[in-house]
């Protein structure tokens, strides 16, 4: 029997994160400024795929482009054998 999972896709997250950045005509530093982040490194690694924002960063990231956090967030279902 297998089950189905719900699991994100951390490198199209992150692709998502940059398409939109770019679409709201944003730069890194931009939303470096808004996050009050001392340096660029979490942002970079969110659009490299390497790191996830955290919940309230999702939040903060949806309200900056204007969309909802599922378009922000690729999900892959994957199957597991039980």
């Amino acid at each position: 029997m297998t089950k189905s999972f719900p699991v994100i896709d951390m490198t199209g997250t992150g692709r998502n994160i940059t398409q939109l950045r770019e679409a709201a005509g944003m730069t890194v530093r931009d939303l470096q400024k808004i996050f009050g982040f001392a340096t660029p490194q979490a942002i970079y690694k969110w659009q490299h795929g390497a790191a996830l924002p955290t919940i309230d960063n999702l939040l903060v990231l949806s309200a900056a482009f204007g969309v909802a956090i599922d378009d922000i967030i690729v999900v892959d279902i994957r199957q597991i054998a039980s």
